[in-house]
């Protein structure tokens, strides 16, 4: 057998779940890479800690399959942990190898990693001499069966030592159940005879219907059914067929939430109807039935009137033989309700094309967005920073999967983990596809040391920089209320000077007529990465973010009374 480090151990057993490692090197975990290099894993540079967990979680993401970050110990490991926080919220597998104290006691230097991470919700599984492997595995294992984040923690005077001897099992990913309801149909029955009754039925899926392979199993129910679809934003397109209406929230047009709001049995399969997927309690109309089917263990929004615990795909699939022996859908779906919301959407409003002037000169968000899905490569994964910002992709872009649309901070409420979410995605999308980032000017500034690091990873990206010199979110939630706004703003910065100093191709777009750059360097293949420096105006607000403040202020009045 041939003899391994502590550190060695570890990264033998990651290599049986995974390939590829995201960080930076440090005294905690230099014997780590050492040995994950021995063993071929690859290793892509980043040049913060923050992004070793976000481009492993954007790997994720991106591919189905598990990445790891890794760090050293103490300010190395700190600087990673708004990104573990964002995967432990956003429900995401993803391991963090560091370094950690001594066996021998805490030095001063030293913090409590174990209990840091405990607070962030995530586990902690600090590998010894005697069962590094076994740890390792455990680990793994507990990640993916959580689907969380965990750390694996090497003890700063284990990492060079000769492991001890272990008999290993084959790897095995833990599988999804197929389990619903424990094996009782009570719940499924009932909601079989609600959805055959209803006359105007509605399927909402969620990122847990995606990541279950639902997609074709809830198809053929919604067609059995007449049905209209519709997704959340982690679900995009999942459901794409006759009767689609799209993104179900904020991101949605009026008219579609007009058509969910009229629904009478509405089928939530692996969505939690969060706040904003719910339009702040207007997306379902008040006399709906609502079905739910989740692995939650129980229902996970007030309005659930029929849960139905199990996997989505395994559920939607008895739906259907249920369906089949009831005898009252014999003469099949009718039309009537799929025929209206067409009419519908086709006469009623879209989402606003944008103005060709704004107040103050500057591009119009949503124009910009409307011209960027009509030049970017058809073969598009997008990242999706969190901000101000956060709608324009999802709203005006061609998005053709679930997993091509990857939204990161938006669990935790940050900002500033594109780029290194970007680097992740990059190494994990198809040869044929075109990374393309989403960004604001705050949050670009906030991970811009990692622009080196996705201009060394990308076959091919774009980088969108919605630069409006400010913290856009705020300027519209609290200068709009008077407060001052000399700390929501952020002189203008150039940067596509920044990005072609690092190696990229850039322009600075102040028209759409500037975009040309970018089709002349999508027309010579769209190899490397071209960074758009767009200057928008602040003039515009998202729609959701004028959603999300009258329903604050409708709250708070409601308190106040």
């Amino acid at each position: 057998m041939t003899t391994l480090t502590v550190s060695g151990r570890v990264a033998q057993v990651l290599g049986s779940y995974l390939t590829d490692l995201f960080g930076v090197m440090g005294n905690g975990n230099v014997h780590f890479l050492d040995g994950a290099e021995q063993l071929g894993l690859r290793f892509t540079a980043v040049r913060h800690e923050g992004a070793a967990i976000a481009a492993a979680d954007a790997y994720y993401r991106t591919s189905g399959r598990l990445a790891a970050g890794t760090t050293t110990y103490g300010p190395g490991y700190t600087n990673a942990l708004t990104a573990l926080a964002e995967s432990v919220q956003a429900q995401i597998p993803v391991v963090l190898v560091t370094g950690d104290a001594p066996t021998s006691g805490a030095r001063p230097q030293d913090v409590d990693q174990a209990a840091i991470a405990a607070g962030l919700g995530a586990a902690t599984f600090t590998v010894t001499r005697e069962a590094a492997g076994s740890i390792t595995r455990q680990a793994v294992e507990y990640a993916l069966t959580k689907r969380t984040a965990v750390v694996i923690a090497i003890p700063y005077d284990l990492a060079a030592v000769e492991a001890a001897d272990e008999e290993l099992p084959a790897a095995s990913v833990p599988a999804g159940s197929d389990d619903v309801d424990g094996g009782g149909h009570g719940d499924l029955a009932q909601a079989a005879r609600l959805l055959a009754g209803a006359k105007r039925p509605l399927i909402l899926a969620g990122r847990g219907a995606h990541l279950a392979g639902a997609g074709p199993e809830l198809r053929k129910l919604a067609d059995c059914l007449g049905a209209l679809t519709a997704g959340t934003a982690l679900a995009l397109n999942l459901l794409e067929g006759d009767g689609y209406l799209g993104v179900a929230g904020g991101f949605g047009t009026d008219t579609a939430a007009g058509l969910m709001g009229e629904s009478d049995v509405v089928l939530v399969a692996g969505a939690s109807l969060s706040p904003f997927t719910m339009r702040f309690g207007h997306l379902i109309g008040p006399d709906s039935t609502v079905i739910q089917i989740d692995a939650a263990m129980q229902p996970t929004h007030p309005r659930v009137d029929t849960f139905v615990n199990g996997d989505v795909q395994a559920a939607a699939e008895r739906l259907l033989t249920l369906l089949d022996n009831l005898a009252a859908p014999a003469a099949g779906p009718s039309d009537a309700w799929r025929a209206e919301a067409r009419a519908r959407l086709a006469e009623g409003p879209a989402h606003h094309p944008g103005a060709a002037e704004t107040p103050d000169g500057r591009l119009d968000p949503r124009s910009l967005a409307k011209a960027l899905d009509a030049v970017l490569p058809e073969h598009r994964t997008v990242v999706q920073d969190g901000g101000h910002f956060v709608g324009w992709a999802p709203m005006y872009w061609n998005i053709p999967r679930p997993q091509d649309l990857v939204m990161v901070g938006t669990a935790y409420q940050t900002i500033g983990l594109g780029l290194a979410s970007a680097v992740g995605a990059a190494r994990a999308v198809e040869e044929d596809r075109t990374l393309v980032l989403a960004s604001g000017d705050g949050g670009f500034l906030m991970g811009l040391s990692d622009l080196e690091s996705l201009i060394g990873a990308a076959c091919s990206a774009v980088v969108v920089i919605y630069n409006d010199a400010a913290y856009g979110a705020e300027i519209h939630q609290y200068g709009s209320q008077g407060l001052t706004e000399k700390p929501m703003l952020i002189p203008e910065v150039d940067f596509s000077g920044v990005a072609r100093a690092l190696g990229a191709e850039s322009a600075i777009i102040r028209s759409l007529e500037d975009l040309s750059a970018l089709t002349d360097w999508i027309d010579n293949g769209a190899r490397g990465t071209f960074v758009a420096d767009c200057r928008i105006t602040s003039s515009v607000r998202a729609p959701w973010l004028s959603e999300w403040m009258e329903a604050s202020r409708a709250a708070k009045a409601a308190v106040a009374g």
